[in-house]
């Protein structure tokens, strides 16, 4: 067993193991393609693709935005709609511009993406965060998780939103990391400020809740950088907010162009929150209700609005039940903490949705807690503090975790916190593994 670590951890073989954990991903990735074929169905937790199969179609064929029947959450037909991804659905309407419209050539194309840079991504993490050795086990746990195996194959963000934030997370970590190089050279430092504000504009344009974390992140950039490159760090902010809003501004100009109105990005933040906090839950949160009830929750004043104006509405709404009940509403978002955290089979959900709920967070949720303590653990010169990368990997964890508790929880909302909490499955995994080796507890190197 000590030579197996000692193979595995040296770097000669890091790249070969890799390889094999990707070659793997990318199989099982396949095979899921594979499964879910050629048909679009109205499975529970991947109902969203129906739309983006029916937006593909629409936009290769030259109708642009818009459904040719009223459509979900409210949208009228012939009505513009800005509801659901703008990148994503590009994705998808470009493959059925290619091959037609098969929804399982776009499963396939996205298997094969995700597939491969997805543990290369969490390696890479892994290893600049703790050591090789963690950053092959995550990368082989991310391989064979049953919720990113399954989502992989789904016509949904998901797959390449958890891939960009990984992404920035990387991008993050390098900069710190390096950053007396990196900083001290003019070129270098602007180059990445345009890595990290590619990577991050494509991951918003995916999912704009991410927004929510930027500030987080760019604090945390700030603290850990300023004190040694204060100006640089200011410059390598700005450049990345510019990338950022130069990606944005367009779909802000179309969408004003479209509604007549100011929309960011996309219109669901006031859908979601509205219907996240309405009294009907009073205190206790319920996952889904049936689509009709959505529907008739919707204020009847309020039919005829277009999709923005209505949205709009809605979130000032959602606010007036936050500020009207905030007892209600504190005790209401504590009632979606186990709704978020649930690892536990369901009789209200599939054979499916129960195996993979059990079998990825379920089977994993020990190690990730034993992998959290040990890193808390730490002292002297490995001990966790603000300047480390663990810390923005916990800071993550935490942040994105509480913008969905404070408002509209589902287990699918939380994978990107799963992505990097697999880091801390391996940390969990090769305690024990040197714990049976050694007898003793694995000092991380």
């Amino acid at each position: 067993m000590r030579n197996f670590y000692l193979w595995i951890s040296d770097n000669k073989n890091t790249l070969k193991i890799l390889i094999i954990i990707t070659t793997l991903s990318v199989m099982v990735r396949i095979g899921a393609a594979l499964f879910l074929g050629n048909q679009i169905n109205d499975m529970p937790g991947v109902s969203d693709q129906i739309s983006y199969h029916t937006l593909g179609i629409r936009l290769s064929q030259g109708w642009g935005f818009t459904f040719d029947r009223p459509w979900w959450p409210a949208t009228q037909a012939g009505e513009p709609t800005a509801h659901w991804s703008y990148l994503f659905s590009f994705f998808v309407a470009a493959i059925y511009w290619l091959f037609g419209p098969h929804p399982l050539m776009v499963r396939l194309m996205q298997a094969l993406i995700v597939g491969v840079l997805h543990p290369v991504l969490i390696f890479s993490i892994g290893k600049l965060s703790f050591n090789s050795f963690v950053g092959l086990l995550a990368a082989a746990i991310t391989a064979v998780y049953i919720y990113f195996v399954y989502y992989s194959a789904t016509l949904m963000t998901e797959p390449f939103y958890i891939t960009g934030i990984l992404v920035i997370l990387l991008i993050s970590i390098w900069i710190t990391r390096n950053s007396d190089r990196i900083m001290q050279n003019r070129r270098q430092s602007i180059l990445f400020a345009i890595l990290l504000g590619i990577s991050t504009s494509l991951t918003i344009l995916l999912r704009q809740a991410f927004i929510l974390f930027l500030p987080f992140l760019y604090l945390w950039l700030l603290f850990v950088l300023k004190k040694k490159y204060f100006a640089s760090t200011i410059r390598f902010s700005a450049i990345s907010f510019l990338v950022i809003l130069m990606f944005i501004l367009p779909f802000t100009i179309y969408n004003y162009e479209r509604f007549g109105q100011f929309v960011l990005l996309n219109t669901n933040a006031g859908f979601a929150f509205y219907w996240a906090n309405h009294p009907i839950y009073g205190t206790h949160f319920e996952g889904i209700l049936t689509q009709s009830t959505y529907l008739d929750l919707l204020p009847k004043e309020l039919y005829g609005l277009n999709e923005a104006a209505l949205d709009s509405e809605l979130l000032k709404r959602g606010m007036q039940f936050v500020f009207q009940e905030p007892v209600r509403y504190i005790l209401l978002s504590l009632s979606r903490i186990p709704v978020y955290f649930m690892f536990w089979p369901s009789p209200h959900s599939s054979i499916l949705s129960n195996i993979s709920r059990v079998g990825s967070f379920g089977l994993f949720l020990p190690f990730m807690l034993l992998g959290i303590i040990t890193t808390l653990a730490r002292k002297g010169e490995k001990k966790v503090n603000i300047y480390s990368p663990v810390f923005l990997i916990f800071l993550f964890i935490v942040i994105y975790s509480l913008i969905h508790i404070f408002t509209w929880t589902l287990i699918r909302y939380r994978l990107p916190v799963d992505a990097v909490l697999i880091l801390f499955a391996a940390v969990g995994v090769s305690e024990l593994f040197l714990k049976i080796q050694n007898g003793k507890a694995f000092k991380h190197s």
